[in-house]
């Protein structure tokens, strides 16, 4: 059950929710810093969304564990719809309109719409998120900074992340590359080391380390002057005052309200963004220690108020985030008070030490984010689909191939096609079982027998050879379509004609609709029947 605790209840959890809060706005920094960069937008804006992420969705949401801001599942879309809208303010009037329409989504009770997406279809889309990251993350790794980051198939006279990945190992810049590659191996040692582990140092945040160890290498380098400088390092431009640094927060540009593409964008933003949040919310509520229940309509509105206000100042969208959620469950958060904690720590950190994170390489930040897309499509993932069999593994490949392809929103409905299809074909070809004993035939319909399995039923029917006995058992069925029952009748009627003997369970005549003068009775004793429920009973187990 959800709980709605007062003000006093919230700062009750004070000496719990500070010192976690401290840990989730380190993890939050450099992912704040690092999706800005993967989304080719300015890194200040990625700082504002974590600020509006833990400040305003903070309090407008019930959830009491969850951690908003930009998040990696989005970078994809913002990369692609900055290089199609042109600008960064015509950008944030779509995030603006995406955020409008979480509100409506959420007024509209669409806070179920996750339960229905294939979840083949949403680990393929995160998976896919992933391999984007790596992709667009490594010629930052590498040292060339030069291209842009985008899931398009192919963008003209600039190229496509496949060719940017591969062409950046032309454009090598030592130092960047030593750097990214300490960073990285770091991270997967230092994530190896501490899942042996219990107490205090799982604590600590494995992206602080790698920015630390980051800054340090590059400092290391100064000796020498080979250090990484320019567009190589993070750059936010130190406030001289109060009125400057307010001027860094931008306005939407409201010209483009009548511009499709802005449209387009928005609608891809708010289904996006709010799956992402949704299946997060899923996850967090399960790690909540209290067992706490998030009412998912009212996140919607949550969410959409918080890319309203990160659009109207200058910041990228922003979602229910697991990586932030979870350490903030693993600090011994107890209330939203530590999310919104973490956002006023964002912002005193923006406003008063950017100099500081001026002296963070990309390189560190691209090896965060390439550990954070090898996570999302590790190849233990692709082996467990695989083994779940072919109904579940070609949607989760094709999701991946349809977004890597086109681009999230495409691919995603391309999944969720796909996933259709399957739970169509499970559900036609177990709707209806035949078994045949000689001249003896047993028909078995079960679950919902829908006019798609019309034709089947009747060739099958018009197979049954004269002087057969066929036996039709309905009694496993949950719907019968009325094209499906006049078939059957059909066959009853017309059945003496060949001196076939129909016999149908009587018990279920009014449920089904079948018309009872023509209905037999089903003896539940035949041979044949007894096979097929030991049949049945076996694979059931």
């Amino acid at each position: 059950m959800s709980s709605r605790p007062g003000i006093k209840d919230y700062f009750k959890g004070f000496s719990s929710d500070f010192p976690a809060s401290i840990v989730v706005f380190l993890v939050a920094l450099p992912l704040c810093l690092g999706v800005a960069l993967a989304s080719n937008a300015p890194l200040f804006s990625g700082l504002i969304a974590g600020i509006v992420g833990g400040i305003v969705i903070g309090i407008a949401s019930r959830s009491h564990l969850s951690v908003s801001g930009p998040a990696a599942g989005l970078t994809a879309i913002v990369a692609a719809a900055l290089l199609g809208l042109g600008s960064f303010q015509t950008f944030t009037l779509a995030v603006v309109i995406a955020g409008v329409m979480q509100i409506g989504l959420g007024f509209a009770k669409a806070g179920v719409i996750g339960d229905y997406v294939p979840n083949g279809v949403i680990k393929g889309m995160l998976a896919a998120i992933g391999l984007i990251l790596i992709l667009n993350q490594f010629p930052h790794l590498l040292g060339d900074d030069s291209h842009f980051e985008s899931d398009e198939a192919v963008v003209p006279d600039k190229g496509n992340i496949f060719s940017n990945f591969v062409n950046a190992f032309a454009h090598i810049t030592p130092v960047a590359l030593l750097i990214g590659g300490v960073c990285l191996a770091g991270y997967f040692a230092w994530e190896k080391f501490v899942s042996t582990r219990q107490g205090f140092i799982k604590m600590i945040p494995a992206p602080l380390l790698v920015v630390f160890a980051g800054v340090g290498l590059n400092l290391a380098f100064q000796g020498n002057g080979s250090a990484l400088k320019g567009e190589h390092l993070v750059f936010i431009e130190p406030a001289t005052s109060i009125s400057h640094f307010f001027s860094f927060f931008t306005m939407p540009d409201w010209s483009q309200l009548g511009n499709t593409k802005v449209w387009g964008t928005a609608v891809t933003l708010a289904l996006v963004a709010s799956l992402e949040s949704l299946l997060s919310i899923e996850a967090i509520d399960d790690l909540d220690p209290y067992q706490r229940v998030t009412p998912t309509n009212r996140e919607l509105k949550a969410q959409g108020l918080g890319n309203i206000v990160s659009g109207m100042v200058g910041g990228l969208p922003v979602t229910s985030v697991i990586v932030r959620s979870s350490a903030n469950v693993n600090s011994g958060a107890k209330t939203k008070m530590s999310t919104i904690f973490h956002g006023l720590l964002l912002l005193v950190c923006v406003a008063f030490i950017p100099t500081i994170l001026n002296l963070i390489p990309k390189a560190c930040l691209a090896a965060i984010l390439i550990f954070t897309g090898y996570k999302l499509a590790k190849p233990s993932l692709f082996r467990a689909f695989y083994k779940k069999g072919w109904d579940q593994f070609l949607p989760f490949v094709i999701t991946i191939v349809a977004i890597l392809a086109t681009d999230l929103l495409k691919g995603v409905i391309i999944g969720i096609g796909v996933g259709l299809f399957f739970a169509f074909r499970s559900n036609f070809r177990t709707a209806v079982f035949v078994v045949n004993d000689q001249n003896t035939y047993l028909f078995r319909l079960r679950k919902d027998v829908s006019f798609l399995n019309k034709a089947i039923i009747k060739r099958k029917l018009e197979e049954v050879p004269a002087d057969s006995i066929v036996f039709i058992d309905t009694t496993r069925a949950d719907f019968i379509d009325r094209d499906v029952i006049e078939t059957i009748e059909d066959f009853m009627i017309a059945a003496p004609l060949k001196n076939i003997t129909v016999e149908l369970k009587k018990s279920t005549m009014k449920q089904q609709g079948f018309n009872e003068k023509i209905a037999g009775v089903l003896p539940a004793n035949h041979d044949i029947i007894r096979e097929h429920d030991k049949e049945l009973e076996v694979v059931s187990r």
